[in-house]
């Protein structure tokens, strides 16, 4: 998917929503354990009830392949059942020398054909340049996140007066174009993301944090968005554990309305 394209389903949607399918089976409703497949059986359900709401879907990795092949299976028939028009994100926060690198990225983007993964950028440019070789997929760079252990390294300052993330983002925008590239920052940094926009203005970013990690919406909008709106809000347990009853699908689709209906009114104020 291009930025235009991704762009012009933001207009149709009146939403930049991304819902995180962090799939637990100790936290989804009991009744779906009877069923074969109940991490899919979940996913089905909750992209059923919130498709024409969002703009991308958000796997994290790591709760499918903590249970080996199946998970694996689960994630795989999760991927294609997405609608086609929707952004996928593999969150799998690789990263590593550049021929396993390379390796990471055909598993992503050829054996599963995720539209993006976010990747980590520690290592430097040759572990991330061979994600960037794929036509039409993009690279997700961690840059500044919203857990506590984020401030432990990322906002430490260099010899040179930059923050370490603002490093990050000055040296990796030169990798790559913002047809390429996006960034992660998370939602309780809102308060960096206009110096953030003076360094990257072109180039989405995809901040998780809203919701259970208290992140606010429109402090991310105001400080963050830009003429092609530049944002893929995500939000995982605000709406896909929003309820554990049977009527778990319906209950998600009400918490993410309740976003889509804020951004609609961000994106009328700002763009």
């Amino acid at each position: 998917m291009t930025r235009k394209e991704l762009f012009e389903q933001i207009k149709k949607k009146e939403s930049f929503l991304c819902v995180g399918l962090d799939t637990d089976l100790s936290k989804i409703p009991s009744h779906l354990l009877k069923e074969e497949d109940p991490i899919f059986a979940f996913n089905k359900a909750i992209i059923d009830a919130t498709a024409d709401l969002c703009v991308a879907y958000k796997p994290n990795i790591a709760f499918y392949e903590c249970m080996g092949a199946k998970g694996w299976e689960s994630l795989q028939k999760t991927l294609e059942y997405i609608p086609k028009d929707i952004f996928t994100i593999a969150d799998a926060k690789r990263g590593d020398i550049g021929n396993t690198s390379k390796m990471y990225a055909q598993a992503f983007f050829e054996q599963m054909n995720f539209d993006s993964v976010t990747v980590a950028p520690y290592m430097g440019t040759d572990s991330v340049t061979p994600f960037l070789e794929f036509d039409n997929k993009w690279v997700i760079l961690l840059a500044l996140t919203s857990n506590k252990g984020g401030l432990d390294f990322q906002i430490q300052e260099l010899s040179n007066g930059r923050k370490v993330f603002e490093e990050v983002l000055t040296q990796s925008k030169e990798w790559g174009s913002s047809d390429q590239l996006m960034y992660v920052v998370g939602a309780t940094r809102a308060e960096s993301l206009g110096e953030i926009r003076q360094i990257i203005p072109d180039h989405f970013l995809l901040v998780p944090g809203v919701g259970a990690q208290g992140g606010d919406l429109a402090s991310v909008a105001q400080y963050g968005m830009n003429d092609h709106c530049g944002l893929l809000v995500n939000s995982s347990r605000g709406i896909i554990y929003a309820s554990q009853e049977e009527n778990f699908a319906e209950v998600a689709r009400q918490e993410a309305q309740k976003l889509q209906g804020e951004m609609k009114g961000l994106l009328e104020t700002y763009l």
